[in-house]
């Protein structure tokens, strides 16, 4: 099925075209037209044809590739052949273009309507009815039903008389066929029984399942459980368990957090409405617990289970039991599917894109302490009718027999039944039918029409449709008379093809006498007549004489013959190098009176002009009398232009070819393959074969190597040094050992360098001891008493091979002994040495050595490294904590003392009385700051604080605490009833005081905010009375706005205020507001023209 969009976009060029052709005076283009636009051709003889649906407008343009010189006075004589029908006349049945689909109505949808879309072409346009459940919609008498086109529409729909199967029907004057069945199905959730749900009851440890019991519904609904409140969901594990198939909620095991008020919720997956039921109480009995007990399978899948292939399988199986049982799953005979999850603490086995093989016997296992137990049930994949044969439109004569066969493949195997015009077959004889095949001895004319093949199981059905025309006509030619060419010597065939049916009778005449047969003349069997030997002697009329019982007709075939066309292409053999560019030159000698197109081929194919990259230019000169001579321009050759290329003329007597090699001088190709012959720690001998010169000697190779560390391929050196173009090996040198290596080789001469050779396989170098020493030793850092040494680790390029580590070896300064410590991993890139006598800061020497399998390797530099200086020792002092606002506090502190382990920032820890230091939040500093302002804290609150340094080692001791108090926050209501007066550009803005409450702060002024009309800055003004005057630019509007201030903050933002000013407009007024509209003097109608306000009236 199409593209949604493309109907609509296909119905916009219609209309547009239609709309052309009324404003053009033409007949209006209609849909059916559009859709039969396609390339046209000519159609074959009548006769016995077969042809696919989708073949029905077969047939495509002539090919572009030949070039013609403009026709003589032979054009007219030698014009196209049309066929009397073209496509836009041909006539045939119905077929489907669209067929309805299945739909799933809501019920609670705002659009009341269902469509179901139907649509056929065929010539006459086909007329649509449709039929529910086998019986045919009476759109006339029930104005629900309404056909557009094919589409049939039902207003106001409902399940009790709507729902069901729908088949749409389309018919012509060749016949009539059904769609498949399309199911309407209407989607709905009803609302649970409002009657209150009793008590359940059980013992601590005992299972317990709560049933859901949900209301009506269409389709399928999906299941959740609700614990006390919304959304506090029922989380499912391995003690708990909602069933997809039942709803209920199953629990193996209750404790005493599962006592609470349980409601089921359902949703419609379709509508995605919800709907929850009445709570269930769920309580524990005091009686006592219940002690261990087996389990017992509570919810399981059906033992039987159908499912369709390419569907999600969904097994379920869960039990009740203390201990908690635990779930296993296996497949009898076999092996559960790989592509198969566990989910929900494996009580459900899902099975995705379920296929055949998959079906079987499956078994669950429910085990805990005290025993178990087991479920069995099988599994059965089901598939939909697939066809593996198809039937196809067939055109017979009057008495031929009728064959066909449709194949289809299915689980249960399908059965087939045949629909002829939209009604079963009926028997009649010579017809017999056997399973999906049908065949009719002798056809009549009664016997055309729609012909319809139904494969179907209990799981659904498909068509196959065709349409069958018997002919009847007496013979037709078309076109006539022929004009036949000849070649002067060469054998020439004039056919004979009527249209007709039944197959006419054939004879031929030339002269008014019957043609003879004798040794250059034969009479084919297909009624051709085949002359040998062509001479000017057989030039005239030749008359093709066709009857069967509905009449007679005849044809004349003209025959020509002309003397044989010669061809030559110059140069024969060239050779050029590539970038260059060369003309080959094809001359053809022919007939005067004969038009010739050329055609240039190369290696035997046609070349495309406009594909070929701009290096191919077809150049045509100007004809002489009885030559004509076209050239091909190469440009710029590649080495994939060598080749043979060929000059074809072509006339309508004759068609004669010549041909060229062109060779191509270039760089060489790629070498043949390249083989490791042996390799050392440092080097590899290569050996290869040699590629194509490309008619240049080669004159040297380039060997090159890649590896795992290397950026591509990079050049080695060789031995001998250079490697000449008639060696076929080399030694690669000064190679990395203990590295995987890929070699190739590239090859040059003195046009340029060509592509290299395919890799070789790879080769590892052998061992050998280290030769690289670590890079950047430095060190620093770490805890008290530590030395740490860090390097910059070598790269496995250069490990040389097994067993690589390091050998750090360190001495205090003055000292004369070497400590050596073995690091093993060749990752590492610290070691850290701990020794309790040496003081913060010691400086030692320093230096990393290397290590493999084979021996020692050399060491870095000495360089000086000192120890670590620790952790801060000290805490900050004279913390003070101080309010800001109701939000936000001011912590300052001094540093301590300079010394070791001096804090590279330092962290604020604070909480309130509600709260342990330990849960407190904590806040660093970016640098050596010494004072924080705490933000996002709660109003009118006490909070505690300390101070810590920190540095890479770690924090240090922390401060004393110190208090801080929160200021109670702004007061919530904003200003109110503002009132303006504008003068010109002056405006007088009053509103009523703001009173705060006990636990708001005192207001200590109001601020107000001027800005102009898209514009984000804005004025601030500061007042602490609630009034104020502002001065507003003439021409502009302006937004106001007045927030209060307090202690705690800036409190709630007033309502907008939008004042327009306009040069030269001065209006005045003391009484008019936006918030008093009960009256409306002569000023308030002013002043609504210049003010717009934005609050609510």
């Amino acid at each position: 099925m199409g593209s949604p969009w493309k109907p609509l976009l296909l119905l916009s060029v219609i209309s547009g075209l239609s709309d052309l052709s009324r404003a053009a005076g033409v007949r209006p283009v209609t849909y059916a037209a559009v859709l039969r636009m396609r390339s046209g051709g000519s159609s074959g003889p009548l006769g016995s044809s077969v042809r696919a649906r989708s073949d029905r407008h077969g047939g495509g343009p002539v090919g572009s590739d030949w070039l013609s010189f403009p026709s003589h006075r032979l054009s007219g004589l030698l014009g196209s052949q049309e066929d009397s029908g073209s496509e836009e006349s041909e006539e045939y049945g119905p077929v489907f273009i669209r067929e309805p689909d299945d739909v799933i109505f809501p019920m609670d949808s705002d659009e009341k309507k269902v469509m179901l879309n139907c649509e056929a072409r065929g010539n006459p346009a086909p007329s649509y009815s449709w039929l529910i459940n086998g019986t045919e919609v009476d759109a006339s008498a029930d104005d629900r039903f309404r056909l557009v086109d094919g589409n049939l529409i039902i207003t106001n729909a409902s399940e009790m008389s709507d729902a069901g199967k729908y088949q749409c029907k389309a018919e012509n004057v060749f016949g009539t066929v059904l769609s498949r069945d399309a199911l309407l199905q209407f989607a709905y959730l009803g609302a649970f029984s409002v009657k209150a749900r009793g008590e359940v009851s059980v013992r601590e440890g005992q299972g317990v399942v709560l049933m859901c019991t949900p209301p009506l519904h269409s389709p399928e609904i999906v299941y959740s459980w609700v614990f006390n409140e919304f959304p506090s969901f029922v989380a499912e594990d391995s003690r708990r368990f909602i069933s997809q198939e039942t709803g209920n909620l199953y629990v193996s095991k209750a404790q005493r957090s599962d006592v609470g008020s349980y409601i089921c919720l359902v949703k419609n997956t379709v509508t995605s409405s919800r709907v929850l039921s009445p709570p269930t109480p769920l309580t524990l009995k005091t009686d006592g617990v219940m002690g261990e007990y087996e389990p017992k399978i509570e919810v399981h899948f059906p033992a039987s289970v159908l499912a369709a292939r390419g569907a999600t399988v969904r097994l379920e199986c869960f039990a009740l039991g203390n201990p908690v049982p635990t779930i296993t799953w296996r497949k009898i005979n076999g092996n559960i599917p790989k592509k198969a999850r566990l989910r929900k603490s494996q009580a459900v086995l899902e099975i995705p894109n379920i296929q055949l093989e998959d079906s079987g016997t499956y078994e669950c296992k429910a085990e805990n302490s005290r025993g178990g137990t087991a479920f069995k049930g099988h599994l059965q994949v089901y598939t939909l009718p697939q066809w593996t044969r198809l039937i196809n439109d067939t055109q017979l004569d009057s008495g031929e027999r009728l064959q066909w066969d449709c194949r289809a493949t299915g689980r249960p195997r399908p059965t087939y039944r045949w629909l002829r015009n939209g009604a079963p077959l009926s028997p009649k004889p010579g017809l017999e039918v056997v399973n999906g095949e049908l065949v009719m001895e002798r056809v009549e004319q009664s016997d055309s029409g729609m012909y319809q093949c139904v494969a179907e199981n209990k799981y659904g059905a498909i068509y196959s449709n065709a349409e069958l025309n018997i002919l009847a006509s007496a013979p037709v030619f078309s076109p006539d008379p022929v004009h036949v060419m000849a070649t002067l010597g060469r054998e020439v065939a004039l056919e004979c093809k009527p249209r007709a049916s039944p197959k006419p009778q054939i004879s031929w005449r030339r002269g008014g006498r019957r043609l003879q047969p004798s040794r250059r003349i034969t009479l084919l069997r297909n009624n051709t007549v085949r002359i040998a030997n062509s001479s000017r002697a057989d030039e005239g009329n030749y008359v093709c004489r066709a009857e069967n019982q509905f009449g007679t007709a005849e044809m004349t075939a003209v025959l020509w013959v002309k003397e044989p066309m010669r061809v030559e292409l110059s140069p024969s053999r060239v050779e050029v190098t590539v970038g260059e560019s060369v003309v080959l030159s094809c001359r053809a000698n022919h007939d005067t009176s004969l038009d010739v197109a050329f055609q240039w081929l190369f290696n035997q194919r046609p070349i495309t002009f406009q594909q070929a990259g701009g290096h191919f230019e077809y150049i045509q000169t100007v004809r002489a009398r009885q030559s004509s001579t076209v050239d091909l321009m190469i440009r710029s050759i590649l080495l994939k232009h060598a080749g043979k290329y060929g000059c074809r003329a072509h006339t309508s007597a004759d068609t004669v070819s010549a041909e060229a090699e062109l060779l191509v001088r270039g760089p060489p190709g790629p070498p043949g393959v390249v083989i490791v012959e042996e390799i050392s720690d440092t080097t590899a001998t290569l050996s290869w074969s040699r590629g194509l010169d490309n008619h240049s000697p080669i004159s040297t190779y380039n060997l090159q190597a890649r590896s795992p560390f290397s950026l591509g391929w990079q050049t080695v050196r060789t031995d001998p040094e250079p490697v000449t173009g008639d060696m076929e090996s080399a030694m690669a040198v000064q190679l990395n050992p203990w590295v995987e290596y890929e070699f190739r080789v590239v090859a040059s001469n003195a046009i340029g360098t060509g592509d290299p050779s395919a890799p070789s396989r790879g080769g590892r170098t052998r061992e050998a001891v280290p030769s690289v020493a670590p890079a950047n030793v430095s060190g620093g850092s770490g805890r008290r008493h530590e030395l740490v040494i860090s390097w910059e680790p070598v790269s496995e390029e250069f490990q040389n091979g097994e067993g690589f580590g390091y050998i750090v070896a360190f001495r205090a300064n003055g000292t004369r002994g070497w400590k050596e410590k073995m690091v093993t991993s060749a990752d590492s890139t610290t070691y850290k040495y701990r020794d309790e006598t040496f003081p913060p800061l010691t400086p030692f020497q320093v230096k990393v050595g290397v290590y493999n399998n084979k021996g020692d390797g050399p060491f870095s530099a000495v360089v000086t490294v000192y120890s670590a200086e620790g952790e801060p020792r000290e805490a900050p002092s004279d913390v003070k904590a101080s309010s800001v606002s109701s939000s936000e506090i001011r912590v300052t502190w001094k540093s301590p003392n300079p010394g070791p382990g001096r804090p590279r920032g330092y962290e604020v820890s604070y909480w309130t009385d509600a709260e342990q230091e330990d849960s407190g939040k904590k806040r660093r500093t970016v640098k050596n700051e010494t004072s924080m302002v705490l933000s996002a804290l709660e109003g009118d609150t006490l909070y505690h604080v300390t101070v810590r340094g920190f540095n890479s080692i770690g924090p240090g001791p922390a401060s004393a605490a110190a208090s801080g108090h929160t200021r109670k926050t702004p007061p919530a209501q904003p200003p109110r009833n503002l009132v303006w007066i504008q003068e010109g550009n002056n405006v007088t803005l009053t509103w009523d005081p703001v009173r705060s409450k006990v636990n708001e702060s005192d207001v200590i002024g109001y601020m107000v905010l001027l800005r102009q009309d898209g514009r984000g800055h804005s004025q601030v003004t500061r007042t602490i009375n609630p009034s104020t005057v502002l001065f507003l630019p003439e021409g502009g509007t302006y937004i106001l706005e007045v927030r209060v201030l307090s202690e705690g903050g800036e409190g709630a933002l007033s309502s907008q205020v939008r004042v327009v000013t306009s040069s030269g407009v001065r209006a005045k007024s003391s009484q008019c507001s936006v918030h008093q509209r009960t009256h409306f003097p002569a000023c308030t109608a002013l002043l609504l023209a210049a003010l717009v306000p934005l609050a609510s009236w």
